[in-house]
């Protein structure tokens, strides 16, 4: 009897195998929507649908459900909306997120359930030295080296003097931990401001007594349309340089406007890089969204490249040690141009300076002016063991 019992378990087992095969991806990505931060989030889940839209709905040959969240900008909304992507939902990988304190909220539900996590922006230093983890991946860049690029330039123009602001949170405090690695100069004062900060004047006034040769600034989202505006208003953006990264870019240039026109910033893309892969998503991208498409748009594009390649070379998502390698692969053609993963699992790419710029159409964008590094790694790599 206890025969006829296993073999008719295991005639069942071998019935339901085929019924049970996993045939669909899911990919779930957190990101911030809501309020005025939304539309970093806005333009990362554009990027992600351009690509899964262009490749028929399916990642790596396999049909895909993308499962949106937005996590508010709250890490406890954040932590909960990740536990129930890997625990009620299963998917194979999460996407996410903008801001790297929400981050910092979900990586470690994320990574002890053994799911995939990819950054399709936040970068901080936390995860990319020592406490690097092989399922953890970034395809943006390390918080750090936009900084470190703007310490650079400011060195080679020979400024002299710099005050620096930035809000109280991880990617303010890499930020401020990276301009100061390439600059020589000296440093007016040193001004970390809350994170959602709505008026300026006290800082600015601050500004105006330094009498610095220019200003570091990193303001991302409402915070930048803000202090660009006051700044503006002040009279100083025609008096000392003006430095940033992420307070002046595509998803603020909308209600900055000619405010922002002659202002620079310093990251790995623009609308207008010099390759066909580019000119074809941004013309896409205009086409079917009616905005033009920033950094945070064009490395979800990315992300979702990068997934499906890792899954067509794997043959499915069964293998995860394959899965793995194929990422770290990176065999897709990036919106960059060159692209790979260091050690760490950040990239190895490019850095431009950057110039907003206004369109014959009266649209505003940022624009290539000149190659600051060539093949950048960052400066945690060393540290990661993997």
């Amino acid at each position: 009897m206890r025969n006829l019992v296993s073999a008719a378990v295991m005639a069942l087992s071998l019935a339901a195998g085929p019924a049970l095969a996993k045939d669909t991806l899911k990919v779930g990505m957190i990101v911030t929507l809501s309020g005025p931060p939304g539309a970093l989030g806005n333009q990362a889940r554009d990027g992600f649908q351009l690509a899964l839209d262009e490749m028929g709905g399916k990642l790596g040959g396999m049909e895909t459900e993308f499962i949106l969240e937005d996590d508010e900008l709250k890490a406890d909304v954040a932590q909960s909306k990740a536990r129930a992507l890997v625990e009620r939902e299963e998917v194979d990988f999460v996407v996410g997120t903008i801001f790297s304190n929400m981050l910092a909220a979900i990586y470690k539900p994320v990574i002890k359930s053994g799911t995939f996590l990819i950054s399709p922006n936040a970068g901080p230093s936390t995860f990319a030295g020592k406490n690097c983890h092989e399922n953890f991946f970034v395809t943006s860049y390390q918080n750090n080296q936009n900084f470190e690029v703007l310490g650079k330039i400011a060195t080679d123009k020979k400024y002299k003097k710099v005050f620096m602001l930035a809000p109280n949170y991880q990617a303010g405090k890499d930020a401020m931990a990276g301009f100061k690695q390439n600059y020589k100069g000296k440093i007016a004062d040193e001004v970390f401001t809350p994170l959602g900060h709505k008026d300026f004047s006290a800082e600015i006034a601050r500004i105006a007594d330094a009498e610095a040769d220019a200003l570091f600034i990193f303001m991302p989202g409402g915070m930048g349309v803000r202090f660009v505006k006051q700044f503006r208003a002040s009279g100083l953006a025609d008096k000392m340089a003006f430095l940033s990264a992420f307070t002046v870019d595509e998803t603020t240039l909308p209600a900055q406007k000619d405010d922002a026109v002659g202002m620079n910033g310093a990251t790995n893309w623009a609308p207008d890089l010099d390759n066909a892969q580019t000119a074809a998503f941004t013309a896409a991208f205009e086409e079917k969204y009616d905005y033009i498409p920033g950094g945070y748009a064009m490395q979800a594009y990315d992300t979702a490249k990068l997934i499906d390649s890792a899954v067509k070379a794997a043959g499915g998502t069964g293998d995860k040690d394959a899965v793995r390698a194929a990422l770290e692969a990176a065999d897709f053609t990036s919106l960059r141009g060159d692209f790979s993963f260091n050690n760490n699992h950040y990239p190895v790419q490019d850095f431009y300076l950057l110039e907003v710029v206004k369109r014959e159409d009266g649209k505003y964008h940022t624009s290539i002016v000149e190659k600051i590094f060539d093949d950048y790694s960052d400066s945690y790599a060393e540290a990661c063991k993997l």
